[in-house]
């Protein structure tokens, strides 16, 4: 089969495209036939080194978003035939600790991720446990179905389970044109929240007016002052940030009393400084996200599958097309996901 492969750690020339033996399924495996797979930010930092994910090993294939059909399927699999349309849960897990047999895999001290440290869906097939593989309904197109896994499960449990988002209540969702974020906005709204949309360009704002946000601010604005006319000087009840020190500060000051700031991301760095006396004299909830768990995946998926939400495409490329499509990816000015299409 044809695959990217990664050899080193550095620009887009260090994955090329290669002819590779096909993968062949075990007992309890299904061989999918790769029709799309999104790019993530973590197939760009491993790209660029050093790898992020214990047991990462070159040379690699990344990919951890994958939707395709069944091509084969192990002797010991049921509820899966060739043609099946399916969707591919990324988190791995050793499948024997406590916390994997909890459904919990992506707290595995050993965990396994597909594209991140285990061969992914930058080629023309790939090889899952058939448990990780979920069917995608006839109306959904296979390349919204490749935008879901990373992002949609990241935002679904920032945002329902350690955000617990409620209506009427108000969130500030930062950089609101990411391709978690497209997802964090449409939750909240469907959840029954006011939400406030920070990004840094017209476009990007407009997209999130399209998605239901109610109150667009460009990230250069005095996001604190507008948030807290919005509340009728209450403040935010929750705040959504995956960018880090950039924007942590504004978070933190721009809720109310008693309000939650959940962080899942470190983008523009890893070390903040903040006031101790200021969170714990206004009754302040740090919340660190973590990782979704398995039940959560299937409820993302059975929430999208059910209508009324929508991914965001940027563009589509080709196993040949690598370059431009790490650019895409790459690019401040990107909204949306990148998808190769093998």
């Amino acid at each position: 089969m044809k695959a990217l492969v990664q050899t080193g750690f550095g620009g887009p020339e260090v994955v090329s495209l290669r002819h590779i033996a096909d993968p062949v399924p075990g007992p309890r495996d299904v061989l999918v036939r790769v029709r799309a797979c999104a790019l993530n930010r973590l197939d760009v930092l491993q790209r660029r080194g050093p790898a992020l994910l214990p047991g990462f090993r070159l040379p690699h294939i990344a990919g951890m978003d994958v939707a395709g059909h069944v091509e084969a399927v192990g002797d010991e699999v049921r509820g899966h035939a060739p043609g099946d349309r399916v969707v591919i849960d990324p988190t791995l897990g050793c499948g024997t600790c406590p916390r994997c047999r909890a459904g919990d895999r992506g707290h595995c001290p050993g965990v396994r991720v597909i594209g991140g440290n285990v061969a992914g869906g930058f080629a023309e097939y790939v090889v899952v446990p058939a448990r990780l593989a979920h069917h995608v309904p006839a109306h959904v197109d296979l390349a919204d179905a490749a935008s879901l896994p990373s992002a949609w499960s990241a935002a679904w449990h920032a945002t329902l389970t350690v955000g617990e988002v409620a209506a009427g209540e108000t969130v500030l969702v930062q950089a609101a044109a990411s391709g978690v974020s497209i997802a964090a906005v449409q939750l909240a709204k469907r959840a029954g929240a006011r939400v406030v949309a920070v990004a840094g360009s017209d476009a990007k704002l407009a997209l999130a007016g399209e998605l239901g946000a109610d109150l667009l601010l460009h990230n250069d604005a005095d996001v604190v002052a507008a948030v807290r006319r919005f509340t009728g000087g209450e403040g935010a009840d929750v705040a959504l940030d995956h960018v880090g020190a950039a924007t942590w500060r504004t978070s933190l000051d721009s809720l109310r009393v008693g309000g939650r700031l959940v962080t899942f991301g470190n983008t523009t760095g890893d070390e903040v400084v903040i006031s101790l006396a200021g969170v714990y004299h206004r009754g302040l909830r740090l919340l660190g996200s973590g990782a979704y768990t398995e039940a959560e995946f299937a409820a993302m998926l059975d929430a999208y599958f059910g209508g009324g939400l929508r991914t965001v495409r940027q563009a589509e490329f080709g196993l040949d097309e690598s370059p431009a499509a790490f650019a895409a990816a790459e690019s401040r000015t990107s909204i949306g996901k990148v998808l190769v299409r093998p």
